[in-house]
């Protein structure tokens, strides 16, 4: 079986093109909705919003997702195909509990993110003065207007590829309730208590888990410098760059999408 885990804001009908290639290459494929996206409950009264208190409690959604659906149907280890934030919530799981997977397959980990333009530490700042404030729950600055569906190709920074982006947006018209338009500063202040514990000595180092990770040349939503970095300190890890490649790896144009799965088809035939 292959776990499909997927990034910030997405939701499992997005993914049905993988799930089909996966069923060629004989996995049977699984995913859910993170809490407060997708078709899961919201956190907060506004349904665009994603809002989470900690990152701990995507781990429990990962946990019973393990528990409750892919080990009851699958006897041998799952392998993972994770991407952005779905990478960086695996990530936590390798550390903890690196028993339960096969192997794991993350496209553009969400280890440090893109600040557009502001200082990182500044960023911070605001962020956590936002959080102290109470206004945990309010969106970061400009994601109220980023309704996805009002977004045109031209402005987005995830894909080349026209059509799959037009896919994805027939699926938010014809399902709106499973859409987000982005975070809140609660979000992204456990984002960063999150990313720091990953970034820090020994967390890469203690997870032993076979695992292949993408960089994206032309990322604009996580630094592909600290996806290179922290796929050097793994014991087992494996690093591959498609230079061309925006965000959203597997929503990307045919030749981006080939050349990820010569990588994955290469990588499991040596580690499951």
């Amino acid at each position: 079986m292959c776990i499909v885990l997927g990034g910030h804001g997405e939701f499992l009908e997005k993914y049905t093109e993988l799930f089909g290639e996966l069923a060629e290459h004989g996995y049977a494929g699984a995913s859910l909705d993170w809490r407060g996206q997708g078709g899961s409950q919201r956190q907060l009264s506004d349904p665009l919003k994603a809002h989470v208190r900690d990152f701990s409690e995507y781990d429990e959604d990962l946990s019973s997702f393990l528990d409750e659906v892919v080990h009851p149907l699958s006897a041998p280890l799952p392998i993972v195909i994770a991407h952005s934030m779905g990478a960086h919530i695996l990530l936590r799981a390798l550390h903890a509990k690196p028993e339960r997977f096969a192997a794991a397959v993350m496209t553009a980990p969400m280890l440090q993110t893109d600040t557009r333009g502001f200082p990182a530490w500044f960023v911070r700042v605001v962020c956590g003065a936002h959080c102290r404030a109470g206004l945990g729950g309010s969106w970061v600055w400009g994601m109220k207007q980023r309704d996805p569906l009002r977004l045109l190709f031209e402005r987005n920074l995830v894909t080349s590829d026209r059509n799959r982006f037009a896919r994805t947006l027939a699926l938010l018209r014809e399902i709106p309730d499973i859409r987000l338009a982005g975070p809140t500063w609660g979000w992204l202040e456990a984002a960063y208590r999150s990313m720091n514990c990953m970034t820090a000595p020994g967390f890469a180092e203690a997870i032993t888990t076979p695992c292949l990770l993408f960089g994206a040349g032309r990322d604009r939503i996580v630094k592909t410098e600290a996806v290179r970095d922290f796929a050097h300190r793994l014991p087992r890890g494996t690093y591959f760059e498609i230079a061309e490649a925006k965000h959203e790896i597997l929503m990307e144009n045919d030749a981006v999408r080939a050349t990820f799965w010569s990588a994955f088809d290469a990588f499991v035939a040596a580690f499951t």
